[in-house]
Order: structure tokens, then C-alpha cells, then sequence
């Protein structure tokens, strides 16, 4: 994901953020601005958690780079739900 530009990352970051949050039902407390953090930080967490299995996220494309935001912003709201009890 190092590839893509600024306007990628906000791009990506917002859709994976959006999917992620109607999956884990959280859209309603979240607005655009915070579905593009969750996207970023959830693709630098996916991005890791990838690469320690040995999975090579660099140069991967938009697609792999979408689901690998997608699976860390879920990921990263479960944990959010999972402190916040």
C-alpha cells in the first residue's frame, strides 16, 4: 500500500471504513471523517497482520489494498467494541 497515493489512501480508507463499520454496526456513530481513519489505521493493521503470516501486501493492487483495509478496520472496530464493554 506504500504505492498509493494520498488521494488513494483517503479513497480506499474511506470505503473499506464505511463497509466495515455497516458490517459491524457501527455506521451510525461514525461520520465520513472517522470511516477514512478507520480505513487507514484498518489498512496498516491489516497490512501487518498480513505480512506476519507471510502474506506480500506491497504492490499488490486496489483490490488486494481494499481488502486489506477492509479485514483491519473490521478487525480494528471489534477491538474498539471489545475495550469499550
Amino acid at each position: 500500500m506504500l504505492g498509493l497515493s494520498i488521494l488513494g489512501w483517503i479513497i480506499i480508507g474511506g470505503l473499506a471504513g464505511w463497509i466495515a463499520s455497516k458490517i459491524k454496526g457501527t455506521d451510525a456513530q461514525q461520520g465520513i471523517g472517522l470511516n477514512i481513519v478507520v480505513g487507514i489505521v484498518g489498512g496498516l493493521l491489516g497490512g501487518f497482520l498480513l505480512s506476519l503470516i507471510g502474506v506480500d501486501v506491497e504492490g499488490a493492487g486496489w483490490i488486494f489494498s481494499f481488502l486489506t483495509c477492509l479485514l483491519g478496520a473490521v478487525i480494528l472496530l471489534s477491538i474498539v467494541r471489545a475495550v469499550k464493554k
